[in-house]
């Protein structure tokens, strides 16, 4: 059986994602209850680290560890990820003393490139592009909270950026309303929205630069850092920019009483979401961080123990 990655959402069918979701929230109650299998024993996952990280690099080594496997965490200066030795090598390298890949990077290209050298599964665990895991973590949430998500209404309010880009192309093949609230000139780009109607599905995605327009029929209003990393030369330029549209309370006056708040993390309390919004949808949100534990434990069984989908 050829190997499965799991590096872009769009490689994925509707029924793939949607029955990896489910078994996830099985596979959490299941956690939760005291029933875990060690299907992973003697097995290893290698963790590649362009990025700082906190929910990844714990999520990935703990999920390992409840299977019986373990991780190695590899920073830049472990390995020289493109400058002491090539994505290829790296990935030949590791492929044979490792049962999987994961990579956390800056450039999206590089992942696809230890992907194709690598003779074991390979993992996006967040490029400049896309962030796979954290948006199945996402729909996870809004599944558990609502139940059947087909037909509810995401709205991004802030940057078009790789979490905003996976959660677009989630939702269009699960059949999600995807609203994006942004500045203008901070629109996801247009070939990308040409991907999303390339799924074949009739996707129902918008893009506004009104925040109260994007959240009127939200059941999920979602932010993220408008700064990500490695641009931190433009913060003072995007806060001005971005003020307008923060996670407060007068914002959600035009969401729906029913809509929970959502922030994949790290959260700049003050910008893009105020502190006390922050704390009245704390549940949700760190639940939502969570569940990167639960669906990658759910994923890590799926393409190592089980060869793939």
């Amino acid at each position: 059986m050829a190997k499965t990655d799991f590096i872009n959402l769009a490689d994925f069918t509707p029924e793939q994602l949607g029955d990896l979701l489910r078994r996830a929230i099985a596979d959490k109650a299941d956690f939760l209850a005291g029933k875990t299998v060690n299907s992973l024993d003697n097995k290893t996952l290698a963790m590649i680290f362009e990025k700082p990280s906190l929910r990844t690099r714990v999520s990935f080594a703990a999920a390992m560890a409840h299977l019986g496997g373990q991780a190695i965490c590899l920073t830049q200066s472990d390995i020289g990820l493109g400058t002491r030795e090539s994505g290829q090598d790296i990935a030949r390298v590791l492929g044979r003393m490792c049962d999987a890949i994961m990579a956390r990077t800056f450039s999206h290209q590089l992942v696809e490139t230890i992907a194709a050298y690598s003779p074991v599964p390979v993992i996006n665990a967040l490029t400049d592009h896309s962030h796979p895991c954290q948006a199945m973590a996402d729909v996870m949430t809004a599944m558990e909270h609502f139940g059947n998500v087909a037909g509810r209404t995401i709205a991004f309010i802030g940057d078009g950026n790789n979490v905003a880009r996976s959660l677009a192309m989630l939702s269009a093949k699960l059949n999600i309303n995807f609203v994006l609230a942004c500045p203008q000139g901070y629109e996801l780009e247009p070939t990308f929205i040409d991907s999303l109607h390339a799924t074949g599905k009739d996707i129902h995605y918008e893009v506004t630069h009104d925040p109260a327009q994007a959240v009127a029929g939200a059941d999920v209003v979602y932010t993220d850092t408008w700064t990500s990393m490695g641009q931190e030369d433009k913060k003072i330029h995007k806060q001005t920019v971005f003020a307008p549209f923060q996670i407060n309370d007068a914002l959600l006056v035009h969401a729906p009483a029913h809509a929970i708040v959502m922030h994949c993390l790290p959260a700049y309390r003050g910008y893009e979401i105020t502190h006390e919004v922050m704390e009245r949808f704390a549940n949700v949100i760190f639940t939502e961080a969570e569940n990167r534990l639960h669906f990658q434990r759910s994923l890590l069984n799926v393409l190592i123990a089980e060869g793939g989908f």
